[in-house]
């Protein structure tokens, strides 16, 4: 029997030559190598064995190895970053000279001139506004207007601002009406007075400076949710106390003819939110969001006939908002899917994306589509 110290321990271990290869430490109870004394290695642990593959290389060896694939990649990032260095001032000028063109904060005095293609149908021509409350900016703005002399007007939905805008995008004043109650609607004439809709009652305002000029007087009471101006200078609107009419007024602001329950009694669904619009014929338009769908009356106001419905295919709705007729009687329609047109039959045309929700929308006097984004105004020009 022969003994050797255990290389983990320190344990003497013994052995009895011939009989194998191994050993086991009774003290630390680990599996050793057998010492060869012809060779002069000494016993270790058999967990420890180092197995190397493949031809064994120098430890200076390896340094020349990584000097020379080190060298090569500090060559190369010092010339890119050489490179980049040197083009970097271009590229900021670049950059600040796009952001200066696309830039809508209250800093620029007017709207964004830049062209953008919106799907083909028609192109972004101006934009302004930005999310703010400052001069010239917006938090929630869903209702626009343009009266006769080119301003614009935008109203938030709370807080009751109403922001007045050159034809180019340019702020000029701002006004006020009732701080407390959500603006439902906005609409503007061509000799500049505004129409504003809160707490069901649509009140008149001069367009340059907010003063009041009364309210619309209906016999009905209140009610209107909605109100745009006609191309004869009178008033369509959506009234609704238990039934969802739909409203005109002359340019004398009298009641000239009423539709009655004018979707619930092509549907048999009530309808609590009703938009309107009308064409250079009289046609009326109303958007029922609640029933997904548009509805078409004749200027007499006789039922013609309907389009839409709820969906997600070309043609149907999904969270329908807004809607307008342009000079040749297409009719847009707001929704996720963007801004969908049809011509006056009702028959799908196309669709155009817009920023964000297009929570209004108006046609001037160029068919030029102005809308309200919540914290922006995009003027679209059609190409068709």
């Amino acid at each position: 029997m022969q003994t050797f110290d255990c290389p983990k321990c320190g344990a003497p271990v013994t052995y009895q030559p011939g009989a194998g290869a191994t050993a086991r430490c009774a003290y630390c109870n680990s599996q050793l190598a057998v010492p060869d004394q012809l060779r002069g290695q000494p016993a270790r642990v058999i967990g420890q064995i180092e197995v190397h593959v493949g031809p064994q290389v120098s430890t200076g060896s390896l340094k020349w190895v990584w000097l020379l694939v080190l060298v090569p990649i500090v060559i190369v990032v010092i010339t890119l970053a050489g490179v980049f260095g040197a083009l970097a001032p271009v590229l900021r000028s670049v950059g600040n000279s796009n952001a200066r063109s696309l830039s809508n904060g209250s800093s620029r005095p007017s709207g964004s001139q830049t062209r953008g293609n919106a799907g083909g149908f028609a192109d972004v021509s101006m934009r302004f506004g930005s999310e703010g409350i400052g001069p010239g900016m917006m938090t929630d703005a869903r209702s626009v207007a343009v009266d006769g002399f080119g301003r614009i007007y935008v109203g938030e939905y709370e807080g009751g601002r109403i922001q007045v805008f050159d034809s180019s995008g340019k702020f000029i004043t701002q006004w006020m009406v009732d701080t407390k109650m959500p603006l439902r609607a906005l609409a503007a004439d061509r000799k500049g007075t505004v129409y504003v809709v809160q707490s069901g009652i649509i009140n008149r305002y001069e367009g340059e400076t907010g003063k009041s000029r009364g309210q619309i007087s209906y016999p009905q009471g209140w009610g209107f949710d909605d109100v745009i101006t006609t191309a004869d200078g009178g008033l369509l609107c959506a009234w609704y106390k238990n039934r969802d009419d739909i409203v005109r007024f002359n340019p004398q602001g009298q009641v000239w003819r009423t539709i009655r329950a004018a979707i619930s009694s092509v549907t048999d669904n009530s309808e609590l939110d009703t938009r309107v619009a009308s064409d250079g014929l009289g046609n009326v338009y109303a958007l029922g969001t609640f029933n997904n769908a548009v509805f078409k009356f004749g200027p007499d106001g006789k039922y013609l006939n309907r389009f839409g419905g709820r969906g997600d295919k070309p043609g149907q709705f999904t969270a329908p908002s807004a809607i307008a007729a342009d000079g040749k009687g297409r009719v847009y329609v707001s929704d996720f899917k963007g801004i969908q047109v049809f011509d006056s039959d009702g028959r799908y045309l196309s669709v155009f994306k817009t920023e964000g929700p297009a929570s209004g929308m108006v046609f001037d006097d160029k068919d030029e589509l102005f809308v309200a984004a919540r914290t922006k105004v995009i003027k679209f020009s059609l190409n068709q």
